[in-house]
């Protein structure tokens, strides 16, 4: 880890994004040349002292999902979150295979959604970045470790993860979230995140193994789905995806019919507040 290195990159870095880059107001008053420490960790969801240690050459090394949230906060290019990972002594991310930094293209759109639930999922089902709709409608999964981050994951070992979709779905998606993985696994090989994520399903979950053994391929997002909220109830969505050129990620936007019942409940979960609506399923 080449701490004088990290703390200039950061620090310049900081300098030259500006906070209309990413979605704040700018006050009249405003001196900083650039994001302020504390802007670019609420942005990072880190503490302030956390990500102004690293700019002065004191902090501890920061893991991988540490530094694709800093290099998504600052709106970093590939070539400069791979020069990030080098510097914090991190192995760079394979840009052919899953990795947690956001494409900064598909990171532009989703800065643009702020009314409608919005998340960008990597290959192996993780969600990189949600909004705020997006976590009260799926929960907030941002603090979850190792395979537990990932969606494929959690529908077949954790059972509560299935509440979200009305029991007569919950077939047809699991199906879905294999023959997704499929999918995955033959676009970045058996050697890569996907392949560990099935390997890790196979040895824990004989449904999992049973609905592989079909050898079902597809991108299967359904054009239309119900998912069930614990406080506003069943609501009705269409979804629409959106990949990166590589297919390695998708943005994944959820919108009802305007003026519609479903139309109100999103409103309502944009109001309620995340306190006791982000609870993980």
């Amino acid at each position: 880890m080449d701490r004088v290195a990290l703390a200039a990159f950061l620090r310049r870095r900081r300098e030259t994004v500006q906070p209309a880059d990413v979605g704040l107001t700018v006050g009249a008053r405003r001196r900083t040349a650039g994001l302020r420490r504390e802007e670019v960790a609420a942005l990072a969801a880190m503490s302030v002292d956390y990500y102004t240690r690293l700019e002065q050459q004191r902090g501890p090394q920061p893991s991988e999902q540490m530094l694709a949230s800093i290099a998504r906060a600052l709106r970093l290019t590939g070539d400069e979150a791979d020069y990030l990972f080098r510097v914090a002594g991190r192995g760079t991310p394979d840009r052919i295979v899953c990795h947690p930094h956001v494409a900064p293209a598909l990171q532009r759109v989703f800065d643009r959604l702020q009314d409608t639930p919005a998340v960008i999922m990597s290959c192996v089902g993780e969600a990189l970045v949600a909004n705020h709709l997006a976590v009260a409608l799926f929960g907030d999964h941002s603090q979850a470790r190792g395979w537990e981050r990932s969606e494929f994951y959690r529908w077949f070992t954790d059972p509560t993860s299935r509440a979200i979709y009305p029991a007569a779905d919950r077939d047809r998606h699991g199906r879905a979230v294999v023959a997704n993985l499929r999918a995955a696994v033959g676009l970045v090989g058996t050697d890569s995140p996907a392949g560990e994520l099935v390997r890790a399903l196979q040895a824990v979950s004989p449904e999992f193994v049973e609905l592989w053994e079909r050898h079902e391929v597809a991108r299967r997002y359904e054009d239309h789905k119900v998912l069930v909220h614990p406080e506003v109830g069943p609501i009705e969505l269409d979804c629409q995806v959106l990949f990166t050129q590589d297919q390695t990620q998708s943005l994944l936007v959820l919108t009802a019919a305007p003026r519609s019942a479903d139309a109100e409940k999103l409103a309502l979960l944009s109001v309620v507040g995340q306190q006791e609506m982000t609870r993980s399923r």
